[in-house]
């Protein structure tokens, strides 16, 4: 099992930015969709982990939003087709399996052991930072050894 953790940097602030559909979001969830769009591309199957039924719902509404040209198939669980579309999003277990994990929730979920490759992010906030760091723990306890990647 693979675990890669995505390190994310203070927002440069820039007047110029252009405005998108994902500036107003989370960083890790706007990488989330961006993940989900390059994972989808490498014909892997997804699973969204969020923490509520409201959180689950912001990003499948947010992947909806996601650029055009990036389109990604993907529904919250027992939606759409029998065996679900390529990335499915939940605040529930898995139904079924899939390859990759994504996880916006603060802890390690008791699933986790059923993908073989897991997505974890460490935002910039402290608090956020505190509870990345728990389950980056919680992994080597696991006997996993996690990778950190800078996220641009």
């Amino acid at each position: 099992m693979q675990v890669s953790f995505y390190l994310l940097s203070p927002p440069q602030a820039d007047v110029a930015a252009p405005q998108n559909e994902l500036s107003t979001t989370p960083a890790h969830f706007a990488l989330a969709c961006q993940l989900c769009a390059d994972l989808y591309r490498a014909r892997q199957r997804v699973f969204v982990y969020t923490a509520s039924q409201q959180q689950a719902e912001a990003f499948d509404e947010l992947l909806w939003q996601f650029d055009a040209e990036r389109f990604v198939p993907h529904n919250l669980a027992g939606e759409g087709p029998k065996y679900g579309a390529p990335v499915e999003i939940s605040w529930q277990p898995p139904r079924q399996n899939r390859q990759v994990l994504i996880n916006l929730t603060d802890t390690v979920p008791a699933f986790a052991n059923r993908f073989s490759q897991i997505i974890e992010f460490v935002p910039v906030a402290e608090h956020d930072k505190a509870l990345a760091r728990a389950r980056f723990k919680q992994y080597r306890q696991l006997g996993l050894n996690p990778d950190t990647i800078k996220a641009g």
